[in-house]
């Protein structure tokens, strides 16, 4: 969900309209695994992505015709957002669909959250960022052990596989979005801006999304589905894609990614909250504990609880 961040951007301070950009960020892309949950009730994945991408793609660019700005020119530009599109929309897009299909959302957030982990992994390995602290790397490993504990034994040893897929699937949407954050990072150089980048991201997704979802899904033999359902998938592409979107390279250009970066503990509280007061799901013990010892991870990433308790209280260490 998170496009073009960079984790290991330095740290800048946010004021209390940041904070609630932030906040109402997290909310919004938290409530992404709801609307999936009531849109598999009636529709399958690649139609539900394809609407997504779709509903997103016509408000993102009726907001470049209002601002003024046409869009992105040149090949090498296309053929780069086209990269952008795959690792950013339609294979994680259709990964976490499929996933929910077997596992709840709330699972499915706390799966999501360990984007940040693969981060600092394939940038150690890929790019080779000199910024990739000691302490990062203890972090990405604690979060791993807490994956492990969050997928349990039972689903290791195959008594549910199932569930085990679609637990991984989940984890390769989050090495999607690794993936796209340090392939987002050449977009800086190419003179398009950050709104112009995502319209033509999404729509190039519906383009690869539509042949697969007629020769899939067949959408013609689907029902039409409720009120609910229409409402879901509005919302799903108005609010969490192509709103947050914008929200996000805004708040990208004041604050910085890392900041943006706690969109990813804030995520799955909105997510198990909206699943447990209206869907009815229950996360198990291993769940939470699992989301603990990768909430540590995350925080040992990030960096900046553990440098502010060690400056508060190296002195009587």
């Amino acid at each position: 969900m998170i496009a073009g961040m960079n984790i290991m951007q330095q740290h800048k301070s946010m004021g209390v309209g940041e904070w609630t950009v932030l906040v109402g960020l997290s909310a919004v892309w938290g409530s992404t695994f709801f609307f999936v949950e009531i849109l598999l009730t009636a529709w399958t994945p690649f139609t539900i992505v394809f609407l997504r991408v779709s509903i997103a793609a016509l408000c993102l660019w009726a907001y470049l015709i209002f601002r003024g700005r046409g869009a992105p020119k040149g090949l090498k530009i296309w053929v780069n957002l086209a990269g952008m599109s795959m690792l950013n929309n339609v294979i994680p897009f259709c990964l976490f669909i499929w996933a929910q299909m077997s596992i709840t959302g709330s699972l499915a957030s706390i799966l999501n959250g360990t984007m940040p982990i693969f981060t600092v992994v394939l940038g150690y390995m890929l790019a080779r960022d000199e910024n990739i602290s000691g302490g990062k790397l203890l972090g990405a490993l604690v979060g791993f052990i807490g994956v492990a504990v969050l997928i349990g034994v039972d689903a290791l040893s195959g008594r549910g596989a199932d569930t085990l897929l679609a637990q991984l699937a989940m984890l390769g949407t989050a090495m999607c979005y690794a993936f796209a954050s340090l392939y987002g990072k050449r977009f800086r150089a190419m003179d398009i801006s950050p709104a112009q980048t995502a319209a033509g991201q999404v729509t190039l997704s519906a383009l690869f999304i539509f042949p697969l979802m007629m020769i899939f899904d067949r959408p013609w033999t689907l029902p039409l589905g409720g009120v609910h359902v229409w409402a879901s998938v509005i919302a799903l592409g108005t609010l969490c894609t192509a709103a947050a979107y914008i929200a996000y390279f805004r708040l990208l250009g004041s604050v910085g990614a890392v900041n943006i970066s706690i969109c990813t503990f804030l995520i799955p509280i909105f997510s198990i909250m909206l699943g447990a007061s209206f869907l009815g799901e229950v996360l198990l013990p291993q769940h939470i504990i699992g989301m603990v010892i990768i909430g540590i991870g995350l925080l040992l990433i990030d960096g900046r609880a553990v440098a502010k308790f060690y400056s508060r209280f190296s002195p009587n260490l």
